[in-house]
């Protein structure tokens, strides 16, 4: 089966900018793109497929006509849905403060599954903020408390950020990315999300944004973050390339690649790769690429060959 290259979905929340279409290069009409989906099967945003044989098809569509274990590996079994989200998020101004939901609870009650995601600082301004849990620990009372009286601000962990920070956002964390940062965010597939404040801004509808104080109340790990917020890997020399492992866990691996030549990468039977081209550009074997662009490497496909001058992002399960 062929490399598939996606055509991304794109969101336009009101926290947007335009550096996914200034310095990206997607077409859009939205006048903000915040989000752009690079590889989704999720139900709010589903990716299609950009040439070759399955031109102009979704995605998940071209998964269930090959099989699941063919096309996404036979890791993908351990997951009752197709196991990951990437995007790319481009932060104008802040978003809101929210936690999302761990398995057991998603699935009881918003009858998809949780999320625990990472963010991989591709650029950020100078006085960059974002939001990393808690300074100190506290109860679940005294952070409804602190919802209720306004001072949520003053018990949550601001961090300042820089490009190259990892951020591993377990399920349950009180988080919110800040403005002036460029994101890849890899997370498990779900968009489950409970607000819980919004800087007093109104949607598009001049009404304010839905809160979900309860279930953020229910769900969230009030204590400090327990990662540091950078790679679990040191960068490693690959015949003149750099690689650099940003996260492994249960859910799924993520490198990233300085290529400055070439580098040979391979599927197996156990997962497809996933390619998220962040700068330069290049060739994935014979199929030229930009920065901006992402390829879907199936399972079981072999070898591949990556060359130019580019940072990509491999990410597998």
């Amino acid at each position: 089966m062929e490399i598939l290259k996606l055509n991304p979905v794109l969101k336009d929340y009101i926290w947007g900018g335009e550096r996914l279409k200034n310095d990206f290069g997607f077409k859009s009409n939205l006048d903000k793109v915040a989000e752009g989906w690079m590889l989704s099967c999720h139900k709010d945003g589903k990716n299609t497929i950009d040439g070759g044989e399955y031109d102009g098809q979704a995605l998940d569509d071209v998964i269930e006509k090959i099989g699941k274990e063919k096309i996404v590996g036979t890791r993908s079994l351990e997951f009752p849905y197709f196991p990951v989200l990437i995007k790319l998020i481009d932060a104008k101004d802040n978003l809101s403060i929210q936690v999302h939901p761990d398995n057991d609870y998603a699935q009881r009650v918003e009858g998809e599954f949780g999320k625990t995601e990472i963010w991989y600082v591709l650029d950020a301004t100078d006085d960059a903020q974002l939001v990393y849990g808690f300074k100190d620990e506290i109860t679940s009372e005294e952070f409804k408390n602190a919802i209720e009286n306004n001072t949520l601000m003053d018990v949550l962990n601001r961090v300042k950020v820089k490009k190259g920070d990892l951020f591993f956002i377990e399920a349950g964390t009180v988080h919110a990315i800040g403005k002036g940062t460029l994101i890849a965010e890899i997370q498990q597939n779900s968009n489950s999300t409970y607000r819980v404040y919004d800087y007093g801004r109104v949607g598009a509808d001049g009404k304010p944004r839905e809160l979900h104080i309860k279930k953020a109340v229910d769900v969230s790990v009030t204590k400090p973050p327990k990662y540091d917020i950078k790679p679990m890997g040191e960068p490693e020399d690959i015949n003149g390339n750099v690689a650099t492992l940003l996260t492994e866990c249960d859910l799924f691996t993520v490198h990233r690649y300085d290529v400055s030549n070439s580098i040979t990468f391979k599927t197996d039977e156990k997962s497809f790769n996933h390619i998220l081209v962040v700068d330069g550009n290049g060739k994935i074997n014979d199929k030229s690429f930009k920065k901006g662009d992402s390829f879907f490497v199936p399972a079981n496909f072999g070898e591949y060959e990556i060359s130019g001058k580019c940072e990509i992002i491999i990410t597998k399960i």
